[in-house]
């Protein structure tokens, strides 16, 4: 099947010249776009077309050659290919003197100098779209229907009955509104923004977020169902989540995080959701090369605010991707300290997403609000690369026995990484730390009304170490299926008891971190007891990708050290920009690591990611 598109008449007003069986003649209608557009919050559209907010009067007038009763008048609106009144994708609806119930209505607001001004109600539950709407004059034994036109209908968060309201006046201008922002990235230590036009609002863009419904698989596979289902904020989130990438449809972007991006843009390159989305339509829905985390959600982000959804862009720092739902992130080092390839599991230094906000119909009302929705596709979902809705309020909990997703974003935000030391000789396997601390670190979006970060980590969980947030932790765990919780460890003897070090270590940076420039860092080593050790220290350095993704060495070293008793010293760390120049990418983070083994005791890792400041640039311009 071939991807769909819509096709639409332009026009202000859409000017109709018809002539009726028998005695009646349309001559125009008029929708006042203007005045609706302004009443529905509709008017920064860069449209012709008729675009309203379900749930809300909207208003029109029907000019004719003769003057009619409005008992001679019904309509019809309809969305979707297969539009029937049992899916509620069509309705049928008299012109009445006054409009009554939750259902579609018109009313005849007057009836002078042959002009019918008309207003038009649609159901707070109605399903988003675009639709149909009819005329149907029944006068004097004959009996006529005329398309009067099209018009697009959006969720309403300014009406308490849709399950979108967001009742705070600054926060809907903000998550629906505003058609740019910013976007956190970096590290946990060194926090930088990127700038990003959502631009929901231009020419176009929201005839290409209702295609993105209409290519989906879901779609193709039961477009009764699927159109009757647009309905849901719910729904529409999560098929979007699976439109945004490319794996399984005819999504929009193409992730890569190869550092090849031959064939199409550096992901860093996209300022904006535009350019992409349009570079998908005119390609006949192609995939558009490439994307990682951020461009995957500013471009979410763009589709659901326009689509009338409130959503905000959510980062995620030392952010866990735990594929097994053993909530634990399994990280493995051979004894001489080097970093193995061992397990799929992972810390991306930040991942980013997407919260919507509406009401979970399928859960307890406590639960609704801000829902998790994630385009970046790293684990398939039902068969399909898409992502929640997964509430925030739940996860705080540990109600990951809920829809949708919750124990893969639960372990995002809240993981226990674990390091192993696995010595590949005699096949033995060796827990050696267990760090409840490490992830889901200053979980930020932009604040409302400005562009500050706004820390929304105390929303997914309790202070970490808290009770709390351990009893949610353990709450998670028991939820999981039995088999899920444990992680099943390669073959050979296996220890999993942590022995308490005898000495602590950490990197400290001593120097400016500028592209072109050497690393300087001093590893820091504590005695912690009040004798005499001697330590053996590996140390390596790597490029990694902003994913944790190591991509090569580029320095290694080793020391023996002596400290005296409580004794704290420094070891200097250069890393020459000859060394790691080559191999260093966009993300510009290196990774160094050190293996400390004091004889017969446990080993001590030490490991800081260091993300180096490009070098500024300097213009200067001379007189002729």
């Amino acid at each position: 099947m071939q991807p769909l598109e819509y096709h639409y008449v332009m026009g202000t007003c859409q000017q109709l010249s018809v002539v009726l069986p028998g005695t009646a003649e349309l001559q125009s209608v008029n929708w006042q776009r203007a005045d609706n557009g302004q009443a529905h919050h509709t008017d920064k559209f860069f449209s012709q077309e008729l675009i309203v907010r379900r749930g809300q009067l909207f208003y029109m007038s029907v000019t004719l050659y003769r003057s009619l009763s409005h008992r001679e008048v019904t309509f019809t609106a309809s969305t979707g290919p297969y539009p029937s009144e049992s899916t509620k994708t069509k309705a049928v609806f008299p012109l009445s003197d006054k409009i009554s119930g939750t259902g579609w209505g018109a009313q005849l607001m007057y009836n002078k100098n042959k002009v019918l001004s008309i207003s038009i109600l649609s159901p707070a539950k109605a399903p988003i779209g675009r639709y149909t709407l009819s005329i149907h004059i029944s006068s004097e034994g004959n009996y006529s229907t005329l398309k009067l036109g099209t018009f697009i209908l959006l969720f309403n968060p300014w009406l308490q009955a849709d399950s979108v309201f967001m009742s705070n006046h600054d926060e809907r201008e903000e998550y629906v509104q505003e058609d740019s922002g910013i976007i956190f990235m970096g590290g946990a230590s060194y926090i930088s923004t990127i700038g990003w036009n959502y631009g929901q609002f231009e020419e176009g863009i929201l005839n290409i977020c209702l295609s993105l419904l209409d290519n989906s698989l879901n779609f193709r596979r039961d477009p009764v169902n699927d159109v009757a289902r647009r309905d849901d904020p719910q729904y529409v989130g999560r098929v979007l989540s699976a439109m945004i990438n490319n794996n399984d449809d005819y999504g929009v972007i193409a992730g890569n995080w190869s550092g090849n991006y031959t064939g199409g843009q550096h992901p860093r390159n996209w300022n904006g959701s535009v350019e992409i989305l349009k570079k998908w339509q005119i390609s006949g829905f192609r995939a558009v090369r490439y994307g990682q985390c951020w461009v995957f959600a500013g471009t979410l982000n763009t589709a659901l605010r326009c689509l009338g959804i409130p959503s905000r862009v959510i980062t995620n720092f030392n952010s866990a991707h735990d594929t097994d739902q053993n909530l634990s992130v399994d990280v493995y080092y051979d004894p001489r300290g080097w970093p193995m390839d061992k397990g799929s599991d992972s810390i991306w230094n930040f991942h980013v997403w997407n919260e919507a906000w509406f009401e979970r119909t399928d859960l307890s009302p406590s639960y609704s609000g801000w829902q998790v929705l994630d385009a970046t596709p790293q684990e398939k979902s039902q068969g399909v690369f898409q992502c929640g809705p997964a509430s925030v309020i739940a996860l705080r909990e540990g109600n990951v026995d809920w829809d949708f997703d919750m124990p893969f974003i639960f372990a995002e935000v809240n993981a226990d990484r674990i390091t192993w030391i696995y010595n590949a000789r005699t096949g033995s396997l060796k827990k050696n730390f267990s760090d409840s601390y490490l992830v889901g670190k200053y979980i930020s979006t932009k604040a409302v009304g400005s562009n500050t970060r706004m820390d929304v980590t105390e929303n997914y969980k309790y202070p970490e170490g808290s009770s709390q947030e351990r009893q949610a932790f353990q709450k998670a765990l028991g939820k999981l299926k039995p088999y899920m919780a444990f992680r099943a460890t390669a073959a050979g003897s296996l220890s999993t008891a942590e022995l308490k070090p005898s000495i602590s270590g950490k990197f400290k940076i001593t120097g400016a971190l500028t592209v072109g420039k050497e690393v300087n860092l001093a590893l820091i080593f504590k005695n912690l007891t009040s004798d005499s050790k001697t330590v053996m220290v590996n140390m390596t350095a790597w490029t990694i990708v902003y994913n944790g993704k190591l991509v090569h060495e580029v320095w290694k070293d080793s020391v023996t050290l002596t400290l005296g008793p409580e004794e704290e010293i420094q070891h200097p760390v250069k890393i020459a920009y000859a060394l790691y120049e080559k191999y260093l990418n966009a993300d510009n983070m290196i990774r160094a690591t050190a293996m400390c083994q004091v004889t017969d005791e446990t080993e001590v890792v030490v490991e800081r990611d260091i993300i180096l400041d490009n070098p500024t640039l300097t213009l200067e311009v001379k007189g002729c």
